[in-house]
């Protein structure tokens, strides 16, 4: 309590006595007894008063020792089963030794896919994501002002997520990695990636890009070796030196059947190599027998038209003609798909074509549309036009789920031409693409997919995609962004799975369980995605009596069931709605494959990069010792002494109101009893 609130208590206590002797001595006569008892309850409560308006405080300071908090990072993966013996007992040294307990506050945590906060260790974990761990920590932390050191035990082998060796540049922790594991680097010859497409169409060529890897000290020469259905179709030797060390072969392949195919992809392990699990890949892929005809309708040239043309037929399993809408209706009978193009009166058979026959299509709008007669001819969507023309910029719907849309990207497009106005779509619908206007998001679709009477609209409300395409080029020097969007549009109104209420989606090979899982879209008679069905998943093992129902959850627009607990091996499986007549069929094979089995040394080069960039040190095993000498004697981990002031009232206001009150009741009470003014 400082001199001043001290002066001002002394000044009340007089003031208030003061008060009280004028009030009883000099103005009052009366009994010296009860007056000095009048006086003193008097007294009481005018100098209760004044301490409630001075309001005394005093500080009291609050001394803590803050330590360091010593963050335990362990692997958790099924590399580390063979050094778990070595990991446990590092973990057992930092955890209980007394410096280190005495200097840290040490917080146990392990890794695998993701963080974990405890201290048990499994060494189950499929996946490695070192860099997801370190990131974790940081929301764990967020906001903290605390020092802060974390221990890494892990063989630096990260097997999924962003790569641990650029995350200092967000994380400025330092970093001490103990390495575990073998450091031998022994000789490995591994295919690295495997690329091909999902579909291939019957006659045609197909592509697969190998990515191969060579590590050792010496020239060594293999044989590359790829089947289908267990008969080889491919071979072929390759060469690596140590500077040579990585190849990119593509194979290609001919589509002779339809139907699924397993491809499996081989090299020959070298003469002593030991880790020869990643020699061999595999994977599925389907031939159809599918040619897609597109018929382009428009009453103009334009530049559109010779986009579109060499977009579609970029994959050689589709042609395009271009008609007017004159055209004699028999010349359309070979058509799979329709493009519209600047539709007006002059297109009313063609559309009156469409809609008997149920045809999917493709309608482009722009300036020059008759919204009047497209308002007429159909019902799924109108457009009140203003007769103005505005420049048009897409926004990239990421929920969109009818196809995969992740692999387009908007950056830099230019605008489209459209015409302003209003857009209503009144049947089922979901938007691809979404309008800005003059940096304005607005809530009207730029190309949407409209499904109604079982039949498939692709609608883009602007022309000139000619300008996409070339941007495509400018931006990447090949047009496979665009080319890729509008094959995917064509393979999604030439197939027929929007007529089936329920659609299946799964792989025909899963590497392994790990992630592995069937998803289907159920949509009601309306063709309107149901929310609430009830889908269930049965699955029967086809070499054994396994048999398992999943039942099917709802995520986002799809409804999905994990494969992830189901061993490997070839399965057949139906999907079913329940009380429903409705189901769908397939099969599909789980490969015994294990990512964490791919490696057999550790990475410590990587692990020293990462300490020495967040100012931390590499250790082994054999030094952790030195470890635990390090962690004592760094200035940067010194527990830190804090102080906090508390500054609280000398008297609880609600103690001293209550005593202000009943001495003031006491002394009206003897002041009536006694009769006194």
């Amino acid at each position: 309590m400082d001199a001043q609130t001290v002066l001002l208590l002394i000044a009340a206590d007089i003031l208030a006595l003061g008060v009280v002797l004028f009030q009883y001595r000099y103005k009052f006569k009366g009994n010296n007894g009860l007056d000095l008892l009048l006086a003193s309850l008097r007294f009481i409560a005018l100098f209760g008063l004044l301490i409630l308006l001075i309001n005394p405080k005093f500080t009291k300071e609050e001394y803590s020792l803050e330590k360091t908090d010593l963050v335990l990072l362990t692997d958790n993966s099924m590399s580390i089963q063979a050094s778990a013996d070595t990991l446990v007992s590092i973990v057992k040294t930092i955890t209980q030794n007394e410096g280190i307990l005495e200097r840290f506050q040490v917080k146990p945590y392990n890794f695998g896919s993701s963080l974990t906060n405890s201290d048990s260790l499994t060494f189950t974990e499929t996946q490695t994501d070192i860099g997801k761990a370190i990131s974790s920590l940081k929301d764990i932390y967020n906001g903290a002002d605390r020092n802060m050191a974390i221990l890494l035990a892990t063989d630096g082998n990260q097997t999924k997520g962003e790569d641990y060796s650029f995350i200092l540049e967000k994380e400025k922790v330092p970093i001490y990695p103990i390495v575990i594991g073998d450091t031998t680097r022994y000789e490995d010859l591994r295919i690295e990636q495997v690329n091909a497409n999902t579909f291939a169409f019957l006659k045609n060529k197909y592509p697969i890009e190998l990515y191969l890897t060579y590590e050792g000290p010496k020239s060594v020469e293999s044989t590359l070796k790829v089947t289908v259905n267990g008969k080889t179709v491919h071979t072929e030797n390759v060469a690596f030196n140590p500077l040579d060390n990585t190849k990119t072969i593509t194979v290609l392949l001919t589509a002779e059947t339809v139907g699924a195919k397993t491809i499996e992809i081989g090299i020959n392990p070298l003469e002593n190599e030991r880790n020869k699990v990643n020699n061999i890949k595999s994977l599925g892929i389907e031939v159809i027998d599918e040619k897609t005809n597109v018929t382009i309708i428009t009453a103009k040239a334009h530049p559109d038209m010779g986009t579109l043309k060499k977009a579609i037929e970029s994959n050689e399993q589709r042609s395009v003609s271009i008609k007017k809408p004159q055209v004699p209706i028999n010349e359309l009978e070979n058509t799979d798909v329709f493009i519209i193009y600047e539709p007006n009166r002059s297109f009313l058979p063609i559309y009156r074509y469409i809609q008997q026959r149920k045809i999917n299509y493709f309608t482009i709008c722009g300036a020059n549309t008759d919204w009047n007669f497209l308002n007429e001819i159909q019902n799924n969507y109108s457009k009140d036009a203003y007769g103005e023309t505005e420049e048009i910029l897409p926004i990239l719907n990421k929920g969109f789920g009818l196809f995969d849309i992740s692999g387009f990207v908007i950056d830099n497009l230019p605008p489209l031409e459209g015409e302003l106005g209003e857009i209503l779509i009144s049947a089922p619908h979901e938007i691809i693409l979404g309008q800005s206007i003059k940096g304005v998001e607005l809530s009207e679709p730029l190309l949407a997919v409209v499904f109604k009477d079982q039949t498939k609209e692709v609608v883009l409300f602007g022309e000139n995609l000619w300008k996409w395409r070339m941007q495509s080029y400018r931006d990447n020097k090949d047009f496979k962004n665009f080319d890729g969007l509008i094959g995917k549009i064509i393979l999604y109104l030439s197939s027929n799975t929007s007529k089936n209420r329920l659609n299946v989606d799964y792989d025909l090979i899963y590497q392994g369980s790990d992630g592995a899982s069937i998803s289907a879209r159920y949509f009601d008679e309306a063709f309107e995605l149901d929310r609430n069905a009830s889908l269930i998943l049965k699955i029967k093992g086809k070499e054994n009596n396994f048999v398992k129902e999943i039942p099917m959850l709802l995520k986002d627009s799809f409804y999905q069931a994990d494969l992830g607990d189901l061993p490997s091996g070839d399965y057949a499986f139906t999907v079913l709605v329940t009380d429903e007549n409705l189901s769908s069929s397939g099969t599909f094979t789980i490969l015994d494959f294990n990512v964490e089995q791919q490696f057999l040394s550790s990475d410590h080069k990587k692990l020293n990069r990462l300490a020495m960039d967040s100012k931390g040190k590499l250790f082994f095993p054999s030094n952790s010792d030195s470890l635990v000498q390090e962690l004592m004697e760094d200035p940067r981990f010194s527990p830190v002494q804090k102080s906090k002031e508390n500054v609280v009232s000398l008297i609880d206001f609600r103690i001293l109101l209550m005593i202000i009150v009943a001495a003031l009741s006491v002394e009206w009470f003897i002041r009536k009893y006694n009769g006194l003014i």
